[in-house]
């Protein structure tokens, strides 16, 4: 099974093919004869994730037999790890990034043992950037020098590399191209923050077959930058210390 990490929040029209595949990794998971169970995980900074819940439950339900089981951030305290338990997919939204870390960082080993287990994972935008291990989740600035726009900040101000859900191998940003973000992602790269990180397009998605998988797959219309440090020079932003690679739909490679 696999994990999809998405560069937006969930387009079903214009980009259908996300919900398509990982419907069908659910079903298959599912089993014949069984209804499926997938948890959907959504937070709305105006305090009322229901209202944003239909986004991602109405396109699944439209593809898979299934049971959506809510799981609502923003209405009190973390995510209680017991609503994970015997799901067949997990989908977390997007959003304000710290919410959603805040929101499931304390169910991230419940998650990754999922995951570890073959439960596919979806992830929108915030989804998407919490996935990995050490995960950029927001800020503008490196050292006092801006490296996007402080409309992307998530309420920080300097870059802030946490504790993720551990299920993605590198760093992960997102909308990279339609806001600006790959800048941020290359100066974590080329100021030590972290080693290797994957800015992903709108409209686009990479597909890991695990959590520790180095190669993925590219799907959408869009294109993911890889952004790895460079052999032989020292951290420091604008050392020249990041490589970028340009990578559109196609076949898994390292």
């Amino acid at each position: 099974m696999s994990i999809f990490l998405v560069g937006a929040g969930p387009d079903a029209e214009s980009f259908p093919e996300v919900f398509d595949l990982f419907a069908a990794e659910v079903e298959l998971r599912a089993g014949p004869g069984r209804r499926a169970r997938i948890a959907v995980v959504v937070h709305d900074s105006g305090g009322a994730p229901m209202t944003r819940l239909p986004e991602y439950a109405g396109p699944l339900q439209e593809r898979v037999d299934c049971d959506v089981v809510p799981v609502l951030l923003g209405n009190g305290g973390p995510a209680d790890p017991a609503a994970f338990a015997e799901v067949d997919g997990v989908v977390v939204g997007g959003g304000l990034t710290p919410a959603y870390l805040r929101g499931i960082g304390n169910a991230s080993p419940t998650l990754a043992q999922l995951v570890r287990r073959g439960v596919p994972y979806l992830g929108f935008s915030a989804g998407a950037m919490v996935a990995p291990g050490r995960a950029l989740i927001g800020g503008y600035r490196i050292d006092g020098i801006e490296v996007c726009g402080e409309e992307c900040s998530e309420g920080l101000v300097d870059l802030e590399v946490r504790e993720g859900l551990g299920i993605a191998p590198f760093a992960v940003d997102v909308h990279a191209a339609q806001a600006g973000t790959l800048s941020r992602a290359v100066g974590a790269v080329a100021a030590g923050l972290v080693d290797h990180a994957v800015a992903i397009d709108e409209g686009t998605a990479i597909i890991l077959a695990a959590a520790e998988a180095g190669d993925y797959t590219v799907i959408g219309a869009g294109t993911c930058w890889d952004i790895r440090e460079r052999p032989g020079r020292g951290p420091g932003l604008g050392g020249g210390a990041a490589v970028v690679t340009a990578r559109t739909a196609g076949p898994a490679r390292n």
